[in-house]
């Protein structure tokens, strides 16, 4: 299978969204909110937290994707995909608690923004290097 690990992330990632959709649904039903939010907070949060993982996910595994093309090592794509998916879950679970903001929200999105500031870098570092 070409891209093993992206492939592995990828399939958690979709599990984590499915989760998430599932989540809206499940609130539009028991709050009958047909479209959009109903000026519904819970359901404006389950919104925001599966739309907060539809902006990140994609353009990490574009990175963790091309890293595993460009040849990094196997234990790095998993150090990167590996707290990105803890992040991403602990943000998730943040963002659908009653408070606005936990600490799981916190850690969660310094965790994703660490890991995107250094594949960032990585992939920074390793176009430089091929021009």
């Amino acid at each position: 299978m070409p891209l093993p690990v992206t492939s592995l992330y990828t399939g958690f990632f979709l599990l984590l969204m499915l989760a998430l959709a599932v989540n809206v649904v499940r609130l539009r039903m028991s709050e009958k909110v047909s479209l959009g939010d109903g000026d519904n907070r819970r359901v404006r949060q389950a919104m925001r937290a599966h739309a907060n993982a539809a902006e990140y996910v994609p353009v990490v595994l574009i990175g963790l994707a091309l890293l595993e093309l460009a040849g990094v090592a196997v234990w790095m794509l998993l150090l990167y995909g590996s707290v990105f998916l803890v992040g991403r879950v602990l943000h998730a679970i943040g963002m659908v608690q009653p408070r606005s903001v936990t600490r799981m929200r916190q850690l969660g999105i310094v965790l994703s923004w660490a890991v995107m500031l250094t594949m960032a870098a990585h992939l920074l570092v390793l176009a430089f290097g091929s021009l």
